[in-house]
């Protein structure tokens, strides 16, 4: 009997002795570093995967972050290897971040009052239509009023920039990464829907350069098609989409602010969650300001916007397709319709308010 009491003694004995010695330390043990190198597997296959989506969309004329978000969907049992968790989580994290704020060399507080009060409430009209149609949307079929403003928002500014900044502040307790994935889909897929057919809708409707660009630059979501909607028109066309889709891209930080405000009212974090929420004004927001602030007080060079530019998309890239390939499809293919509502609904609304303004206003 003794002897089967010992072990038990002894192991309760050693737990006291841990727990005397680790009451005695002054200071907690320092925590071991972790190698740099256990990000390697994870940033070399979103390298591959990004780089693929990049072929994709250069030789077969598929949007970019369409390619990146399928081919990150279909490499994503990649992720089963918890080898590769490290690298994709900081490039799905801090890559859409510095992504984001590389698009301030692209805005200039110039180009914005360039643009005229006219246009900028016309603008301010198709950003609200969005939003509150998207809300309603997710409040109509049962979803969460964070799904409503993610899609409504990203649908509002600038599409997968915009999506990933507002993720930024919803978080992953009110969004899950499927539902945040199928929004980066729906909105590629919308987007290019628009390119291709908002432009012979202009011509159908024989809008004027002036309408043509309010109309591309306002109702289309991704920036780069939106820019490329209005040239397909004319010239000037793409220059008036361009300065109006540069106001959107302009309003990203004022609205990632009110988004923040507004969902901790409307759908609070359980107690105890949110101190891993992220801050009310992001850094990379912060960031994203400064560079405007800078490239609207100094004439930097046309080369360097360029770079930034391609820079940004990179990382854009690669934050989608690593986003995408830590998704479950399972998860994906369970949302169902209702998922879809929110960016469909906030489409079809800045295209009708859009459509109205530029008939009814804008010469």
């Amino acid at each position: 009997m003794k002897r089967d009491a010992r072990p038990d003694f002894e192991a309760f004995a050693g737990d006291l002795f841990g727990e005397m010695v680790l009451a005695e330390s002054a200071a907690p043990a320092p925590r071991a570093r972790r190698p740099l190198s256990r990000f390697v597997p994870g940033l070399a296959i979103a390298a591959i995967a990004g780089a693929a989506a990049a072929w994709l969309a250069q030789n077969y004329g598929v949007p970019v972050i369409l390619a990146g978000l399928l081919t990150g969907l279909a490499l994503n049992f990649v992720a089963g290897d918890t080898r590769t968790h490290d690298g994709l989580d900081a490039v799905s994290r801090h890559g859409l971040r510095a992504g984001i704020v590389l698009l301030g060399f692209q805005v200039t507080a110039m180009q914005v009052l360039a643009m005229g009060a006219v246009p900028f409430l016309g603008l301010a009209l198709v950003m609200a239509a969005a939003l509150f149609a998207a809300l309603a949307a997710a409040r109509v079929t049962g979803q969460s009023p964070a799904i409503g403003l993610l899609g409504g928002g990203a649908t509002a500014i600038c599409g997968a920039s915009a999506a990933l900044a507002l993720y930024g502040v919803i978080g992953r307790e009110r969004v899950d990464q499927a539902q945040f994935t199928l929004t980066l889909v729906i909105l590629a897929a919308a987007s290019a829907i628009a390119l291709v057919t908002y432009p012979m809708l202009a011509t159908a409707l024989d809008f004027s350069n002036a309408q043509a660009g309010f109309l591309t630059g306002a109702a289309i979501h991704d920036v780069a098609q939106s820019i490329g909607a209005g040239l397909a028109v004319s010239d000037a066309a793409g220059a008036q989409a361009t300065v109006v889709k540069l106001t959107r891209v302009a309003l990203l930080a004022p609205l990632v602010t009110l988004a923040a405000l507004w969902i901790a009212r409307a759908q609070p974090l359980p107690a105890g969650v949110g101190k891993a929420r992220v801050p009310l004004l992001p850094g990379f927001i912060l960031a994203f300001l400064a560079l405007v602030a800078a490239n609207s007080l100094v004439t930097l060079p046309a080369a360097l916007a360029g770079h930034a530019l391609t820079a940004s998309k990179t990382l854009l890239l690669l934050a989608v397709t690593a986003t995408a390939m830590r998704t479950r499809t399972d998860l994906l293919l369970g949302l169902g319709w209702r998922a879809v509502m929110p960016v469909l609904a906030a489409t079809i609304a800045s295209l009708v308010v859009a459509l109205g303004f530029a008939i009814g206003v804008i010469p």
